[in-house]
């Protein structure tokens, strides 16, 4: 399956913003979270989709254990609502797709999902995590962002498969 990213570097840079869902999976749970922060490059000869999960979030225990998430970015202006009761509410406590009315659809190449009614999905494969060190932390953004010591854990994840819903 080619991979190309590129042709939708550009769409994925303008709608981050906006927010997308991050969604992980292991043998028994599935979840998706927003998120609005992320990048996309290449590292180590490959494409590569960085995103950044709290300790505390349920979604990494997930991603801990399988390697792998999904991106899925709606189109501009679409889900909403959505994406702010997924950002607003765990997954430890309420089923996101049932109660906002997401339809999880089978990956293409990985176990872990796309968001049926997202545009543009990334099916990727963690190949380096790394947690934030306060430490290395410029002083403003750990006081504008990290104020409760709630730090990320960053993983880089290979680009498998990236494709528009038609």
């Amino acid at each position: 399956m080619k991979n190309n990213f590129e042709e939708y570097y550009d769409l994925m840079l303008k709608n981050i913003r906006n927010g997308a869902f991050l969604t992980v999976a292991d043998e028994e749970r599935l979840n998706t979270m927003t998120i609005g922060w992320a990048s996309i490059g290449h590292l180590w000869g490959k494409p590569i989709f960085t995103v950044m999960v709290r300790k505390s979030r349920f979604s990494y225990q997930l991603i801990e254990r399988s390697n792998e998430f999904t991106v899925s970015l709606p189109a501009e202006g679409q889900l909403k609502k959505e994406l702010i009761y997924c950002g607003r509410n765990s997954g430890r406590d309420v089923n996101k797709f049932e109660e906002c009315g997401l339809t999880p659809v089978e990956g293409r190449v990985i176990k872990t999902p796309v968001i049926g009614e997202a545009m543009l999905h990334f099916e990727c494969s963690v190949v380096y995590k790394q947690e934030m060190d306060k430490i290395n932390l410029d002083p403003v953004y750990k006081d504008r962002w990290y104020s409760d010591d709630d730090y990320h854990t960053i993983y880089y994840g290979e680009i498998l498969s990236v494709y528009l819903n038609r």
